[in-house]
């Protein structure tokens, strides 16, 4: 983050967008402000080449304005590669809530979101995440047509978390393939760090594999119940970076891989739900790339859920949405051979792909 390289006093000195170390030529950034409700957002527009940008709310509870910022040019940027990536007609846009989604959420700020979503006339399409339910996403669609993942009751997909960890649970079981020789996973040890809506059914799927799951988060109280249902180990230790496991799943926040804990990882296989896991995604994957550690890009494997909410857009189909994300099982191991092939990482794989689509829709858009 921007505020952890510059001291308090120096961040003036920076313009406050096109000065963001994780600026990258985005569209729009627009700043929502409604003192009635406190609604404090910020919707980023990445890039719209391949379609409107679809990508979820975020609400989260950050140190600062400049947190928040720099959290909604990442994920927006990620929103475009993901997309390109799965083949989807979408750009790539996020927004962030600044609050405490616990205590300061009401119906009334969650309303006036959506009036700011639909003054954008489709540029951008929301859709929920950390700190947003489905039944959010049903008060903003009273307030604009420009949302996913409504109820099922309501003509919507739902809670799109399912199909996430299915992808998740896809792609880990391709870069099991690439780096094990199999994609079984009976017997292996997985760590998956979050066990919200997705990690608990990714855990669910493993656990059905066989594997031998250990799960940690900071919910004491979630941690009990799923390791009671799903017979998962609860990780004690200190460092659970240093674990010894064969595969490790972040399904919690971004940059657990960071310059703290990336040389302390004994896990083979990286694999998990979280966006932008790297907390730098050069240094940090050709980092991974030295230690012989096999990383599956999040932005490829959690595209389960704009899938599943993309075609919301086009017809839902549950069917259809499920077989498009089985198929990253093989996009994932073509990532591998790509990056073998080309002496890259594979985020720089997977990015230059995602990259590559977007280009050729530039030059068939300018003929």
């Amino acid at each position: 983050m921007i505020t952890e390289s510059l001291k308090p006093a120096e961040l003036h000195k920076i313009d406050p967008v096109f000065g963001q170390l994780s600026f990258d030529n985005h569209e729009q950034i627009v700043f929502c402000n409604d003192k009635d409700t406190g609604l404090k957002a910020i919707i980023g527009i990445h890039n719209t080449v391949l379609g409107p940008a679809l990508g979820g709310t975020r609400m989260w509870k950050y140190d600062n304005e400049w947190e928040a910022l720099n959290d909604v040019l990442r994920l927006s940027r990620g929103m475009t590669f993901k997309s390109a990536i799965t083949g989807l007609n979408l750009g790539g846009g996020k927004a962030v809530i600044i609050g405490d989604s616990k205590i300061d959420k009401t119906p009334e700020m969650i309303a006036k979101f959506g009036q700011y979503v639909n003054s954008l006339s489709g540029k951008y399409i929301t859709a929920e995440d950390v700190g947003t339910t489905t039944q959010d996403m049903d008060l903003i669609r009273e307030n604009t047509k420009f949302v996913t993942g409504v109820s099922i009751e309501k003509g919507g997909s739902g809670n799109p978390s399912p199909v996430t960890a299915y992808g998740v649970y896809m792609g880990m079981k391709a870069a099991a393939k690439y780096k094990f020789g199999t994609d079984v996973l009976e017997g292996k040890k997985i760590l998956v760090q979050g066990i919200g809506h997705v990690g608990e059914t990714l855990v669910d799927y493993l656990t059905a594999e066989g594997a031998k799951v250990i799960i940690s988060d900071i919910n004491e109280i979630r941690l009990q119940e799923i390791g009671n249902k799903y017979g998962a180990k609860i990780y004690h230790g200190d460092d659970l970076y240093s674990a010894d496991v064969d595969i490790y799943a972040p399904c919690a926040l971004g940059a657990t891989i960071n310059n703290d804990t990336i040389r302390r990882i004994k896990a083979k296989v990286i694999a998990g739900a979280a966006n932008n896991q790297l907390a730098n995604e050069n240094i940090h994957g050709a980092i991974l790339k030295e230690m012989g550690i096999a990383y599956a890009p999040d932005f490829l494997i959690n595209a389960g859920g704009i899938i599943n909410v993309y075609s919301e857009l086009v017809g839902y189909d549950n069917a259809e949405s499920m077989r498009k994300t089985e198929n990253i099982y093989n996009t994932t191991l073509e990532i591998f051979d790509y990056a073998d092939a080309n002496n890259i990482t594979t985020h720089q794989a997977a990015l230059s792909i995602a990259q590559n689509r977007i280009d050729l829709r530039k030059k068939e858009m300018a003929k």
